[in-house]
């Protein structure tokens, strides 16, 4: 299928936001992550948070969902110009499990170790040296990487545990996963997180959550609406069995969206956002539920036209999205993880437009995280004249 000038645009504003807002949320819920509410309030004012707060040198620092989302793209970019190039699909898991090999590099190394004849010691990420930092990077990812354990390519979920860490279903599998989303082709996106979750978390909610969300983010740049795209992965986690944990969760959030006036009582309602299906609803509801707007449609029931596009920035004022990111990382729990989220699904949702300059100007690696959504854009354009 050919692609207009504006359809390209388009897809590069929507990565562009997906990766730009979620390492925003994360570095918003970064300085407030192992503290509860009260102590939040306690600490920034009645508000909580409602800005990033920069280090020494002036810079809001992200977390390894981050790095590791970063990582995610390359590697997903890296098979897709494989499958689109010599068709060899069967290779993508094998890539973005390379990629996750030189993300664990940046753990165990002070800077870019020597190539030697380690396969995976290819790409532009593994230079950047402010990638060389351990930001409480989740002991499943180093535990599960370190094992050596691959997963079979494109197989599909069957509900049991995994080979590596069988009962974990953390967070992390799913705040790296909105990358799997960027081709906009929801089915595959599901299987291949899906699939990529279980390298290092086992636990069917936690890659059924990865699963959904990358699911989710497709539907996104496809030009779905939020709700309509929660529906519609929904639909797709009822195919697999032990999907309940994770479409209770997202259930749960479309009721308290539909609920109106948010809460961070609403919030943790949901839970901490310590465990997979937590963290994805909580950033679900912070980027659905109706701020103070009446521009933004919200409690739908009705899964909206396949293709039907959305305007970027026709609905999501600056003013509108940080009060989305505050909402998502004030609450007692993980609110690095679901401020990720929460940027994720918005900035996929709108695009890159109404990002608030001021947060983003200070925010650690914008320009490599930038570049890393336009090469994707880039190599799918390319594959278009293919």
């Amino acid at each position: 299928m050919r692609h207009t000038w504006t359809d390209k645009a388009v897809h590069r504003s929507r990565l562009r936001g997906c990766l730009l807002a979620g390492g925003l949320g994360d570095a918003l819920g970064n300085p407030v992550v192992s503290l509860s509410r009260h102590q939040i309030e306690a600490k920034h004012g009645p508000r909580g948070i409602t800005e990033p707060v920069t280090d020494a040198d002036g810079v809001a620092v992200v977390t390894s969902g981050t790095q590791m989302s970063l990582f995610t793209a390359e590697g997903f970019r890296n098979g897709y110009v494989q499958v689109s190039e010599r068709g060899i699909d069967g290779a993508m898991s094998a890539l973005v499990r390379e990629a996750y090999l030189r993300w664990l590099d940046t753990q165990d190394h002070p800077a870019p170790p020597p190539v030697l004849s380690a396969d995976h010691r290819v790409g532009r990420l593994r230079l950047e040296p402010w990638l060389y930092v351990r930001r409480t990077p989740g002991p499943e990812c180093l535990s599960g990487l370190r094992s050596g354990q691959v997963v079979k390519p494109f197989a599909e979920p069957s509900g049991q545990p995994g080979p590596v860490n069988p009962g974990s279903k953390g967070y992390a599998a799913v705040v790296r996963s909105a990358p799997f989303g960027f081709l906009g082709d929801a089915p595959y996106a599901f299987r291949l997180a899906a699939s990529c979750a279980q390298l290092t978390h086992g636990h069917p909610t936690g890659y059924y959550a990865a699963g959904a969300f990358a699911a989710i983010i497709a539907h996104l740049v496809a030009g779905e609406s939020l709700d309509g795209a929660v529906l519609l992965a929904l639909r797709e986690l009822a195919r697999h069995p032990g999907h309940e944990e994770t479409a209770e969760a997202l259930r749960h959030a479309l009721d308290l969206a539909a609920e109106g006036e948010p809460t961070a009582e609403k919030v943790e309602r949901l839970g901490t956002g310590r465990i997979a299906e937590e963290a994805l609803a909580i950033g679900v509801y912070a980027a659905l539920v109706p701020i103070g707007s009446p521009r933004v449609p919200t409690g739908s029931t009705q899964i909206p036209a396949a293709g039907a596009q959305v305007p970027i920035g026709s609905l999501q004022p600056e003013d509108d999205i940080t009060a989305r990111l505050c909402l998502s990382v004030n609450h007692s729990g993980a609110g690095d993880s679901t401020g990720s989220l929460c940027g994720n699904l918005l900035g996929a949702r709108h695009g890159d437009v109404n990002l608030p300059w001021h947060w983003l100007s200070r925010l650690e690696g914008r320009a490599v995280i930038a570049q890393v959504a336009d090469d994707f854009a880039t190599e799918t354009s390319q594959a278009d004249r293919r």
